[in-house]
């Protein structure tokens, strides 16, 4: 894995949220217990776009899901998905459909990190999939 300081302050939090949500699927809790948890056996300040998303993504989860499973073939499903991939998807759908982060960096965010700590076709993959959820016109209104 690449050394982290390569990354920049927003690619930094994002790249936290990331632990914390690879992190809490892998261990079967819930993602803002683990970042509860995180907070206080590590005592270390995280940064609000970190908080921002991990809390976010835990509570539009089901409908990230469904956004990302809609922008997938019928022959693909989440769970199919690498985990990291699956997680970078929730966290730049987060961003899609509930920040005012351009859909450009959203993408470009994901696919940096994509390159960088997963497979050598995860960067493709995971732009095409987030470039179809960006174009569709059925984002949620609800913020």
């Amino acid at each position: 894995m690449p050394e982290a300081s390569h990354y920049g302050a927003q690619t930094k939090a994002r790249k936290a949220a990331l632990d914390v949500l690879f992190a809490a699927e892998q261990r079967g809790v819930g993602i803002v217990d683990l970042l509860n948890e995180q907070l206080t056996l590590g005592g270390g300040t995280v940064r609000e776009l970190t908080r921002t998303i991990v809390h976010g993504v835990a509570e539009h989860k089901q409908a990230i899901d469904a956004r990302i499973a809609a922008a997938v073939s019928d022959s693909w499903t989440l769970d199919r998905m690498p985990a990291v991939d699956r997680n970078l998807a929730r966290i730049a759908v987060f961003e899609l459909d509930h920040s005012d982060v351009p859909a450009s960096v959203a993408i470009s965010e994901a696919v940096r990190l994509a390159s960088d700590l997963s497979t050598d076709e995860s960067p493709t993959f995971l732009n095409g999939l987030l470039s179809r959820a960006a174009a569709d016109p059925h984002k949620p209104t609800e913020n």
